[in-house]
């Protein structure tokens, strides 16, 4: 009852920190929501199947479970034939997909599934597909397609496929997207097999289907059904939901670590305030331990209030978020908002948890406060850095030093994510370092009025050094808004100016084809333009020492230094991988299942414009019907060609900018949110430290109107503290940032082999810390203002 009374009592004095719960709880509820409502789901074109039979997985180079080892065209039949004589299975289809897209006029037809949307007519029966009109595909040269593309029955229809245009006779159409060849045509295109549909007789169970396939197949696949058939999904979807994971687990951890250090903050400040009704209770007897569960206990049922209003604020928020991924494409086309009971549940938990984690500085600080010492006006200066406050501030400056120098060292897939934890590390040391730092830099910044007769500066640098820890308190959360504005903004900005120069640098002088409206070049492209680099890239499976089946990025090439028949030139990070040296043979599974030995011609330096596993280019083609070019690079000199439809032509600086651009607005969309939510916390945070502490100066207010201070010097004094404070904290919070962006151009330059400088985004840094001065400043003269008009009522 006594922690309820107090939390009611000092209710003001909690305020900030339940709202910093609220929108923490809110923001990590929608995250959760979204996570769990993009869990993949079976997708359309496996509706109508009672299981799936799925090849066996290759490891990664991480170790992890990636593609799967296509089962050769007579291993497919063989299993096939096992699966057809079950009882209660009507159908055995042996799934292939491969690219196919339809060229209208000169253009192709927007499709993002083209990747995937070529398949044999069998396949139609797994969604299923009805035939609408016409009859199914019986030649190499006739085709079924969806009926809103719109074409006429027995009419010619162009369609881009991996060899380029070809015509095809429109003989069907159904009520679902895709193209729908001849079964023969199909395993033309795709040899190899990775999945083996079942479809079950009228009323037959799909579980006790699929336990008979499993014990038919054995080892030889693994066969699933109802909602782990949601394993085959297509490469776009994929990908989108890999992004949008990405997006809500980086908000997530933002928000996650932006509360912490703003409830910490308030809750410290909070109890500094509270020290005379502290040290009563420690007179009457109250122990240290006791003290401690009191205030601990306080923050729990902050955070349990805050943590209840912000799920419940997250859930109406949802549909918002959703709609902001969507506009990113970042969201399976499918995707619906689920409500279980986990992630409200999680988010509650974090949120009680992190109120509590928050206090726990606090209520340490309050522990140690003697009854006689809580009663003093004043607390002395020497006191405001303790030795274990020293101690964490040393060491989390130390860990910052260290991840700032590892983000110029880190690949390039964790340099952002080093940035983001090193300025974290730092903006914690500069927190806890804040109360020996502000006594110093309030000096510094009052010095040129030293020999002004106004008292407003001695009065602003005798706070500073008279109450530090009050004043850190009110610098913490100016650092960190400052502190995330500099880097992600720097962030944008470094990468702009990086990215672009090193690629142009890489290839100057030449012409790139590139596709347009297509996932990739087909061999037409390739044809038409004979001379230049033109990678045709696949995915290929070794049997490692001792790890099982390897996955590899295999690249066919017209390299005349590398295109040898028999042989394959690897990087020396992949030689190593695979245990092998020059001489030595190795036998690579390619994407139709067969098997090639091939000698290793030479090992060398690892290099990602050759690759790190290249072979001739005839063999991937051979072994892989269904591959896709890469971009095709045009030598200064010889004459390219964007004849083909679904191609443009770039200059290295054009080409650049393109490539940059395909996921600059992902990037430049990250970090704007990333910034409102940093900035958005510590602005909170800002406003509300900046009221408790003009509100808790009540009785210096009335002793400087008694000496004869005027209303409107009192008020300008509050907005003279709450600007230093600020000025403070965007100093410390721009200093923290800079060690891990000169870094991270640093490895910028390494990797891109350009000069990249460091790049500030002046103008968001400039808004963060307007508008953070404005926020404080306001909140410090209304409250200064009220407490004035209440002390002359």
């Amino acid at each position: 009852m006594l922690i309820l009374a107090n939390v009611r009592a000092h209710r003001s004095g909690f305020l900030g920190a339940f709202i910093a719960v609220l929108l923490g709880t809110a923001l990590i509820t929608t995250t959760l929501v979204l996570y769990d409502s993009s869990r993949p789901t079976v997708g359309p074109r496996y509706a109508a199947t009672a299981a799936l039979a799925l090849a066996p997985q290759a490891l990664g180079p991480d170790g992890g479970r990636e593609d799967r080892i296509p089962w050769s065209p007579a291993e497919a039949r063989s299993l096939a034939a096992r699966l057809d004589g079950l009882p209660s299975v009507a159908a055995v289809v042996m799934d292939r997909s491969f690219y196919a897209q339809a060229v209208i006029g000169d253009a192709p037809v927007a499709d993002e599934a083209a990747l995937e949307a070529g398949h044999g007519w069998d396949s139609a029966r797994m969604a299923p597909h009805r035939l609408v009109s016409g009859r199914p595909p019986a030649t190499d040269r006739e085709v079924v397609v969806d009926q809103a593309l719109g074409a006429a029955m027995n009419s010619e229809l162009t369609v881009n496929i991996t060899t380029g245009r070809e015509r095809f006779t429109v003989v069907g159409t159904v009520d679902g997207p895709g193209y729908y060849f001849s079964e023969a045509f199909a395993a033309a295109r795709q040899p190899g097999v990775r999945a083996i549909g079942l479809i079950a007789e009228r009323g037959a169970s799909a579980p006790a289907l699929a336990a008979r396939a499993q014990k038919a197949l054995g080892r030889a696949a693994t066969v699933v059904t109802g909602d782990a058939r949601s394993a085959l999904q297509p490469a776009y979807i994929e990908h989108k939901r890999f992004l949008g994971v990405q997006l809500v687990t980086a908000m997530a951890v933002l928000a996650l670590f932006t509360t912490v250090f703003v409830v910490a903050s308030l809750l410290v400040l909070a109890t500094g305030m509270r020290r005379r009704e502290i040290g009563l209770l420690r007179t009457i007897g109250a122990g240290p331990d006791q003290i401690r569960r009191m205030i601990l206990g306080e923050a729990a049922v902050v955070g349990a209030l805050g943590s209840i209003a912000g799920a419940l604020t997250g859930l109406a928020a949802t549909p918002l978020l959703r709609a902001v991924m969507r506009d990113l494409d970042v969201t399976p086309p499918d995707l619906t908002i689920t409500i279980t009971a986990w992630p409200l549940l999680t988010a509650c938990a974090i949120g009680a948890g992190v109120s509590v984690i928050g206090a726990w500085a606090a209520g340490r600080k309050a522990a140690r406060v003697a009854p006689i010492e809580a009663l003093l006006e004043r607390r002395s200066v020497s006191k405001a850095m303790g030795r274990g406050r020293w101690a964490a501030a040393l060491t989390a400056l130390g860990a910052g030093a260290a991840l700032a120098v590892g983000t110029a060292t880190t690949g390039a897939d964790d340099r952002i994510n080093t940035a983001i934890l090193a300025t974290m590390t730092l903006i914690v040391a500069a927190a806890l370092l804040a109360p020996a730092l502000v006594g110093p830099l309030g000096r510094a910044l009052t010095a040129p009025f030293g020999r002004s007769a106004a008292a407003a500066p001695v009065l602003l640098r005798a706070e500073l050094l008279a109450h530090p820890r009050r004043a850190a308190s009110l610098v913490a959360p100016v650092i960190a808004a400052v502190g995330f504005a500099v880097l992600l903004s720097g962030i944008v900005e470094t990468m702009r100016v990086a990215y672009p120069a090193g690629e142009a640098l890489k290839v100057a002088g030449q012409t790139i084809v590139t596709p347009h409206g297509t996932p990739g070049n087909t061999d037409e492209v390739v044809t038409a333009n004979p001379v230049g680099k033109a990678a045709l890239p696949t995915r290929a499976f070794v049997a490692a020492a001792a790890d099982g089946v390897t996955v590899l990025d295999v690249l066919g090439t017209r390299d005349q230094r590398w295109n040898t028949p028999g042989e394959a030139v690897l990087g020396e990070r992949t030689a190593r991988q695979l245990g092998l040296t020059q001489g030595e043979s190795v036998a690579v599974r390619f994407a139709d299942g067969a098997s090639v030995t091939l000698r290793v011609g030479a090992v060398l330096p690892d290099d990602p414009a050759r690759g790190d596993f290249v072979v001739a280019r005839e063999l991937v083609r051979a072994h892989d019907p269904a591959a896709l070019n890469d971009d095709v690079f045009v030598p200064d000199g010889a004459r390219a060609s964007g004849a083909v439809p679904g191609t443009a032509l770039h200059d290295a600086a054009e080409y650049a900018l393109a490539d940059y651009r395909t996921d600059a607005r992902l990037t430049d969309s990250l970090a704007g949110m990333l910034m409102v939510i940093a900035v958005g916390y510590s602005a909170i945070a800002v406003v509300n430290s900046t009221a408790m502490a003009a509100h808790g100066r009540r009785r210096d207010l009335a002793v400087l109107g008694s000496a004869g201070g005027t209303a409107r010097q009192l008020l300008l004094l509050a907005a003279g503290e709450a600007a230093m404070v600020v000025t403070v904290g965007a100093a410390l919070g721009i200093l923290v940032t800079l060690p891990p962006l000169a870094a991270m151009a640093s490895g910028l330059s390494q990797a891109t082999s350009a000069d990249v400088g460091l790049h500030l985004d002046t103008a968001a840094v400039v808004r963060t810390v307007t508008g953070t001065l404005l926020a404080a400043t306001a909140a410090a003269v209304t409250v200064t203002w009220r407490t004035l008009r209440s002390r002359t009522a």
